[in-house]
Formats: C-alpha cells, structure tokens, sequence
C-alpha cells in the first residue's frame, strides 16, 4: 500500500486532538513510514508574519494575508511548503511530477519577489507515522484515503477542503458515524 498523493480524512471517532476533524495530505509514504500535512487547520498567523520571523520581507498582497496552517504536532516550529508547480528549490521532496514540498528558505525568498510557485500552501510542522504506524491506524477505523485532488489543496478555501475531499468519495461528513464495526 502506498498512500502517497492521498487525502486522509480523520474519522469522527478520532480521539488524537491533533487529528479530530483534519483532511491531511499524504506527502510520501514508504517502508519507512509516512510523511503528511494538515490542510484544513489555520492558525492564529499570515504569511506576513511568518516571513517577518524569518527576516524575508513580503509585499503587502493577498499571499501576505494567507494564512499558515497547522500541518501537524512534529516540528512545529519548521515550515513546510507544499506548492505547485514543483520547480526546482534546495529541499524539496517531489509529491507528484506537479507538486512538491519544500522546507528551504530559496522558496520563500521567491515568494517574496513574486517568482515562486503559482500555488502554496505554509504550515508550521507536519504529521510523520513510523514504519506501519499509518496502516495500524488504517485497520482501526481511524482514516479513510482517497486520491488527493491538487483543486481541493489550492481552489478551495481551507474550511471547504474536508467535506470536499469526503464528496470525492461521495460521502457527506456530517452523516459519518462515530462508530465503526467489524465483519
């Protein structure tokens, strides 16, 4: 099983409070584990301030006021760019032949100067599952996948992105029971 390029929809019965009610995209997924970012969590912070804190300076445009997401409990305190097209910046971990995710600070620096990507999304951490970790998770109900949809990352505004990516699978979220059974 490879989950790669995947959305994650936490079950309604997801206890873990980093995870309740989050659409998470599957950045890679190997032997090793798994690697994901939160999608539809903003914070308290715009991408004006966060590239303040890391002494980039931002023009004051509609990318400035975009917020940063909670991409997940490790590292908090590194950012992640998933962005599209995927381009060619120092640390990038290639998603697709479109997307990437990138956590150098080259990418920001265009950003800045209006030369980076068409698409990003910011986040401060990320999700990481050890070897079998994610597919253990998987057997207890916890997720359900469903091939991710660039559209819903970039298109759609963060509050939308869970119950679109559940209208994929054409399941409306709010009638998911928080219980779930065994055959």
């Amino acid at each position: 099983m490879n989950l790669t390029h995947h959305f994650l929809i936490a079950m309604p019965a997801m206890a873990d409070p980093h995870f309740a009610h989050t659409l998470t995209f599957v950045c890679e997924h190997n032997d090793d584990g798994a690697l994901g970012i939160v999608v539809n969590r903003p914070i308290e912070m715009t991408l004006s301030t966060l590239f303040e804190q890391v002494e980039v300076e931002l023009p004051d445009t509609a990318l400035s006021r975009s917020p940063v997401l909670y991409g997940g409990p490790v590292q908090m305190d590194r950012g992640f760019v998933l962005h599209r097209p995927l381009g060619n910046w120092q640390s990038t971990l290639a998603v697709s032949d479109d997307l990437g995710l990138t956590t150098s600070k080259d990418i920001l620096e265009a950003l800045a100067r209006g030369e980076g990507p068409r698409d990003v999304l910011v986040s401060l951490g990320y999700a990481g599952w050890s070897a079998g970790q994610l597919e253990h998770e998987l057997s207890q109900n916890a997720w359900l996948t469903v091939d991710a949809d660039a559209d819903v990352l970039f298109d759609v505004p963060a509050d939308r992105r869970l119950p679109a990516a559940m209208s994929k699978l054409g399941i409306d979220f709010s009638r998911l029971s928080d219980g779930a059974g065994h055959a």
